[in-house]
């Protein structure tokens, strides 16, 4: 009986999932098609039923926080005790146990991240790197070491895969070669390298993968659209000659091609594996019909439509999506800023808002335009939620109040007071501070740990002190944050897997969707899967936007993206600029233009004061002189011009005339380092 009550609520196709409990399985699950309760159930009916043990079962996701939930649902399903992980986890995991016994000696030091190992191997090579180029060249290394290619592999390999990393190809694998040989004499071991050597470890010493083989029978994978090749060579090591496979994902979502991840594990599943059952889930119950048909519209001009899914939305009507045009970039964020008041004025929470666009540089006009108009926001991908210092801090009191026995008993509302009490002494309070910053932002986090426990209180009115800090640890540990008050930003990448009442999609102009640097047919079908899945994190209101110029007064010479054609039909809004930027407030947000006022999103712009097309006091004299300098210095050190200082710092310099070392230190692209080698170079050209 209570076996065949985890089937109860299911749809067909869920239920379908649920009981093929057996043998390969494929599902292909749609947006907001409940893919994660079709699976959780599945697992339930299979360790209820007797198919196989919890203990028997690894599920396995790609985010930590996906695995935690996973954990929770399958608890609440009276499945404890299934292991639910992401692929790193699981191989550290199975390599830390193994290690003392296969390998012996001092286990090697797992880094968290490659950027200064890749800046010393850099400098070993006798390149100098900016902190940009540093994570390009990173982010090369991880994908090659995913699609398992060597150093001396690489540069063949970019060329077949078509792509374009903005440093020097044999640069990069000269410091790819050197990176590994670093690794290797400090030894330490990547991410990549913990999957590839756990691999390795199963493959050589079969006694090792026959304990992990009997340990694990029953494996369930999600996303499986972005599994890459390492990956999937891990999980068939964990397999072995067994087919308990069931596999879960959506081709339409498919967005990270660019760091290996390919769909075409899920869309070949089937030739692998000629046995398996196929389930399409379809029927939408996360957005309205209206938000659905738009979704539908925009991947139905996908090339590719063998494998597309259609959604069927389940949800009642709701209202049509907004489609709205602007002079410049600056009046598209004012007016996003607004209508995220009005929505937040009319009922709808701030954190069940979302202002979501292409590349993480566009965030800063969207701050500066809700600091403005006095809307609260969070950063989607900043400072994790529990490593905040707030955080930490109101957690040790609460855990001390929990031992303390400072619980109330009573029917709810007590935990609720005990908590806003013990947080109160942290500096919380029922009203947030005036204005942004630092301020605001500790309230905020505190705010969303208060409302955490109103929100247990409300699920649970017998929970207690006790129950609210094991619940903190809990979601700490696997970095699964309560939602903060506040309208997100965040770009259309770190939106994936996530959803909001209202979804403003902003900038929606050619050249940033699709990007400029998307130049395949390949690429552009993946730009295009990106407005797919934005789309699809609405549940209700839905805006799409784009502006005609970048800046106030710039020539309009942008038009929206491709990916709307066809689809914005007679609702598209032209909305001029209506407001007095010279008045503006801008109480936090980017730094401002120093002749118009415009927020400065642009790392040039930044480094100059101004907008580029705004009148500037260049001194030309100058400004040949440090270019004539900066030659010379190139040409004795043996070093690329920019590496000495970019055409936009000899500009900036050009510009401000400092006077002084001070003066020149605040000039951006002038740092410690390079003020003590060119310091004083440089500022006797200026005349100092």
């Amino acid at each position: 009986m209570l076996a065949e009550s985890v089937l109860e609520g299911l749809d067909p196709e869920q239920r379908a999932v649920a009981e093929a409990v057996q043998g390969p399985v494929c599902v292909l699950a749609g947006a907001g098609t409940g893919k994660t309760r079709a699976i959780t159930h599945r697992i339930a009916y299979a360790t209820l039923t007797g198919v196989v043990t919890p203990q028997r079962v690894l599920a396995v996701t790609f985010t930590v926080r996906a695995a935690g939930e996973l954990r929770s649902r399958l608890r609440q399903l009276g499945a404890p005790g299934v292991q639910a992980r992401t692929f790193h986890a699981a191989a550290l995991r199975q390599l830390s146990y193994f290690w003392p016994r296969v390998i012996g000696g001092d286990p090697p030091k797992i880094i968290d991240s490659k950027i200064g190992l890749v800046a010393d191997a850099a400098r070993a090579c006798g390149l100098s790197l900016g902190r940009t180029e540093l994570r390009d060249v990173a982010g090369e290394i991880e994908w090659a070491k995913v699609t398992q290619h060597r150093p001396e592999d690489y540069p063949a390999a970019v060329v077949r895969a078509g792509r374009r990393p903005s440093t020097e190809v044999v640069d990069v694998a000269r410091v790819y070669a050197m990176y590994e040989q670093l690794r290797r004499e400090r030894n330490l071991l990547d991410f990549e390298g913990m999957l590839e050597l756990t691999a390795a470890v199963l493959t050589e010493h079969r006694e090792v993968a026959n304990q992990v083989r009997e340990q694990y029978r029953y494996f369930v994978v999600d996303e499986f659209q972005d599994v890459n090749p390492l990956q999937k060579m891990l999980l068939d090591t964990w397999l072995g000659d067994r087919d308990d496979l069931c596999v879960v994902g959506d081709p339409n979502q498919t967005i990270y091609s660019f760091t290996g991840a390919t769909p075409s594990y899920l869309l070949g599943f089937t030739r692998e594996h000629p046995d398996a059952k196929v389930v399409r889930l379809v029927r939408d119950y996360r957005s309205t019909p209206q938000v659905v048909r738009l979704a539908n519209g925009v991947i139905g001009q996908a090339k590719e439509q063998r494998h597309r899914l259609e959604l069927v939305a389940q949800r009642d009507k709701g209202p049509e999506p907004v489609f709205n045009e602007y002079d410049d970039e600056i009046a598209e964020a004012d007016d996003t800023a607004r209508r995220a008041r009005k929505l937040i004025d009319e009922g709808v929470p701030a954190r069940e808002i979302a202002i979501l666009f292409r590349i993480n540089a566009q965030s800063e006009t969207y701050e500066a335009a809700l600091a403005a108009a006095g809307v609260p926001y969070v950063l989607r991908g900043a400072e994790r939620f529990f490593e905040r210092p707030e955080v930490r801090e109101a957690v040790v009191r609460l855990r001390g109040a929990a031992r303390a026995g400072a619980d109330a008993e009573t029917d709810g509302t007590g935990l609720i007071m005990t908590v806003r009490h013990v947080l109160s002494g942290a500096g919380f309070s029922d009203r947030p501070p005036e204005g942004a910053g630092a301020a605001r932002a500790r309230w905020e986090s505190l705010a969303a740990l208060a409302q955490l426990a109103e929100d247990m209180a409300a699920d649970d009115p017998k929970a207690g002190l006790p129950q609210f800090v094991a619940e903190l640890e809990e979601r700490a540990a696997a970095q699964h944050a309560p939602p903060l008050e506040g309208v997100t930003l965040a770009s259309l990448h770190a939106a994936k897997g996530l959803e909001w009442d209202a979804v403003f999609l902003a900038g929606l102009a050619e050249g940033t969707l699709p990007i400029v640097y998307a130049k395949t047919p390949e690429q552009i079908e993946e730009e295009r899967r990106l407005l797919y899945v934005g789309v699809t994190r609405a549940r209700v209101h839905l805006t799409l936007s784009w502006a005609l110029a970048r800046s106030p007064g710039g020539s309009q010479l942008r038009r929206p993206s491709r990916f709307l054609d066809g689809l914005t039909g007679k609702t598209t809004t032209h909305t001029p600029a209506r407001v007095d930027r010279a008045k503006r407030r801008v109480t936090k947000g980017p730094q401002p233009c120093r002749v118009c006022g415009r927020p400065l999103t642009a790392a040039v712009e930044r480094k100059l004061g101004r907008c580029e097309d705004c009148p500037s006091e260049l001194n030309e004299e100058l400004f040949l002189a440090l270019k004539d300098w900066r030659a010379e210095v190139s040409a004795e050190q043996r070093i690329p011009a920019y590496v000495v200082f970019t055409d936009a710092t000899l500009q900036a310099i050009a510009e401000h005339c400092p006077e002084s070392m001070e003066e020149l230190a605040r000039i951006p692209g002038v740092g410690r380092v390079k003020l003590d080698r060119y310091g004083e170079a440089v500022l006797g050209l200026c005349g100092v």
